[in-house]
């Protein structure tokens, strides 16, 4: 029991963002004030989040205890631009989110240069993030315009890529000493059918042809890699992230103290003290642009529902949009998708229709909760692994009659002393 007034709740709104329309910021602000539109009793912790893609840094400072840095970097066909990242407030930490140099959305459909699009502006923040100290770095490598295979990072960071072979004797020394936490949302391989250039390179803008040109490339420079590095990791899980930026800073992980590939979302979860703030929650609402079958392998949506699953926690997902793959990967989690749009429309009719819509969709959600909550407006509290209240029949009946737990009961019903 909480010391909350009885019928009040303690909701977490953690969504990612709608990728192309709304930040995870503003999601999670308009759900919030759909909620208490309807229940304005309410607790209610924002806990935007991110995969390791676009919006990472955005969601990890809205958390507290770091600051803004700003570094003059390359974008990724080679104009100057303005690349921000985090430094933790005791100095010791930074966030650096690959797309704030290097990302698609640096240009417009007309510039897209899949096979000449360069890393090398990320690798200009990390040295900016060497030179002020910092040793414990995470990357988000999400979002990215290029095809490079990390060579343009490695470039930056004093590596030698060249046609015919590379040389690591320039890399930077300090890297040493340098806890590298790569985090992005996906499994594929460097090379193949499900590999950078085939799955990600038409999106970057790649045709057919130069699909098969960037794989090609992809497989010389591994090999070239493996003679540099005597290590081979093309066919590692994740390998194929960002272009393959993955594996270039994979296959140098010598060089470093530590180099990791972990899920995005539960990194961002980790950053964020997710953890921590479902703690007593009765409800987290989390959710993203697409709720699809993608959401299986890795996005926010999964991350946020298995958390809560273990913590006890219920879970809504909201998505602009839900496909029944997504509704099927949540289901085992025991999370219930809701979709934002409220009529039939294009995509790009969402993206532009703003918050409106994902505010009516939180205020839905928590009319319909209401409605539904027995008794005094408070959730029967859920204990983990618990998807459904349990039925006992108790073995010494002739005719054996199903009975509730009562442990399983809320806590008010009357009925729950009398089970016992």
């Amino acid at each position: 029991m909480t010391t909350r007034e009885s019928a009040s709740w303690r909701i977490v709104i953690a969504p990612d963002s709608f990728k192309g329309s709304l930040t995870s910021i503003e999601v999670a602000t308009a759900l919030a004030e759909g909620w208490r539109a309807a229940r304005p009793d309410d607790e209610i912790l924002l806990a935007p989040l991110a995969d390791g893609g676009e919006g990472t840094l955005v969601a990890i400072e809205a958390a507290g205890g770091w600051e803004w840095r700003t570094v003059r970097a390359t974008d990724p066909i080679g104009r100057p631009v303005e690349a921000r990242w985090l430094r933790s407030s005791d100095g010791r930490r930074a966030v650096v989110e690959l797309a704030e140099a290097s990302g698609l959305s640096r240009l417009a459909a007309t510039e897209h240069d899949p096979v000449g699009a360069s890393t090398r502006g990320t690798g200009e923040v990390l040295r900016s993030v060497l030179d002020d100290g910092i040793r414990t770095i995470t990357l988000g490598i999400g979002g990215s315009a290029t095809t490079d295979g990390g060579a343009g990072i490695l470039t930056a960071l004093g590596a030698a890529v060249m046609d015919d072979r590379i040389e690591l004797a320039g890399l930077d020394g300090r890297l040493a000493d340098v806890d590298l936490r790569i985090a992005c949302d996906v499994t594929n391989p460097l090379l193949g059918p499900t590999g950078a250039a085939a799955t990600y390179g038409p999106q970057k803008g790649a045709t057919p042809d130069q699909v098969a040109q960037l794989d090609a490339a992809l497989a010389q420079y591994a090999d070239r890699m493996l003679s540099a590095a005597e290590r081979d990791e093309r066919d590692t899980p994740g390998a194929g992230a960002a272009g393959g930026t993955a594996f270039g800073l994979l296959s140098v992980g010598d060089r470093f103290a530590s180099v990791r590939l972990l899920p995005g979302v539960e990194v961002v979860m980790e950053e964020t003290g997710l953890r921590d703030k479902l703690n007593g929650a009765d409800l987290v609402i989390t959710g993203e642009g697409r709720i699809d079958a993608q959401t299986a392998f890795g996005k926010t949506a999964l991350g946020v529902a298995k958390l809560a699953h273990g913590q006890g926690v219920a879970c809504i997902a909201v998505g602009g949009g839900v496909e029944p793959g997504g509704v099927e990967a949540l289901r085992p989690l025991g999370a219930v998708v809701v979709p934002v749009t409220e009529r039939p429309q294009t995509v790009d009719e969402a993206m532009a229709a703003g918050v409106d819509p994902v505010r009516r969709c939180g205020e839905r959600i928590a009319r319909l909760i209401q409605m539904l909550s027995p008794y005094d407006g408070r959730p029967a509290r859920r204990v983990p692994g618990m998807d459904k209240g349990r039925v006992v029949i108790h073995p010494n009946f002739d005719d054996p009659v199903p009975e509730w737990d009562p442990d399983d009961m809320h806590p008010d019903d009357p009925m729950r002393e009398l089970l016992r």
